[in-house]
């Protein structure tokens, strides 16, 4: 029986300009994609971030999962990054934004979840979206109507995240799910690379790199050359063969009929 979604993947991840220590963790291995940045110093978002992508790990090599499985997993992430904390890293944490590859009657789906302001995209037709919400004060502050998309950029609190994997919160993940269209292409990156590289430059990276692991790599680079502030870690996937409904099946290059186009099936959040 063949999987409902296939899917081709790159990555790249640098410490940056300013940093020794890269305490992002990313896991690009169907059908799990995520990237976790840590925080906490001496280590601990070091070791935050790798645990969270180590109890993700154990799924590899599955078809697909479905929502149970990743509240499990994020359940033994919290337990394994609360651990951390009770030892000598301190107040240990980490982001995590990502993805997996679900089944839904036979369909292929993005099962997409963020916790922090690392952050979840879908570029298709040309259109960069912002799938995730950032879980930030200047989020928060944007959605009161107090603070302008165009001054978050700047604004002093931008690094302040309101939900996280540990360091003393308790917030929830938020959770969206969706059919997968031949032709998505999903990015996940830390905010290494969404404060310092504009969604223009993403972009023209995105439709000029075909290649996945070619453009996880060029946007990296971007964001090194443009400052190099922080962590910076991308993973791209790319929707190669999508099942639509059960028994039809196209690729990427093939020609979409509107009869075949699954519509969308969730807009929102579960948390």
């Amino acid at each position: 029986m063949t999987a409902p979604l296939i899917v081709s993947a790159g990555s790249a991840t640098h410490a940056g300009l300013r940093r020794t220590l890269n305490e992002d963790s990313l896991l690009a291995s169907a059908p799990i994609f995520v990237v976790a940045d840590g925080m906490g110093g001496h280590e601990a978002g070091e070791r935050a971030s790798a645990a969270v992508v180590s109890e993700f790990s154990r799924h590899i090599g599955r078809e697909s999962l479905e929502l149970d499985d990743v509240l499990d997993v994020l359940s033994r992430s919290r337990d394994a990054v609360d651990a951390l904390s009770v030892s000598a890293m301190g107040r240990a944490g980490t982001t995590l934004s990502g993805l997996v590859l679900a089944d839904v009657d036979g369909m292929g789906y993005w099962l997409s979840f963020n916790i922090g302001d690392s952050r979840t995209y879908r570029f298709a037709d040309g259109e960069l979206e912002q799938i995730s919400v950032d879980h930030s004060v200047v989020q928060e502050l944007i959605e009161s109507g107090e603070l302008s998309v165009l001054d978050a950029a700047s604004d002093h609190r931008r690094n302040i995240i309101t939900r996280a994997i540990g360091a003393g919160s308790t917030g929830d993940a938020d959770f969206w799910m969706f059919p997968a269209e031949n032709g998505d292409r999903m990015l996940i990156c830390s905010d290494g690379l969404s404060s310092e590289v504009t969604d223009a430059t993403i972009t023209e990276i995105l439709t000029a790199e075909s290649d996945p692991q070619t453009a996880a790599s060029a946007l990296v680079h971007e964001a090194v050359n443009a400052g190099g502030r922080d962590n910076i870690t991308v993973v791209i996937v790319d929707a190669i063969s999508v099942a639509s409904r059960p028994g039809v099946r196209m690729r990427a290059d093939d020609d979409i009929d509107e009869d075949t186009r699954p519509r969308e099936a969730v807009a929102g959040g579960m948390s």
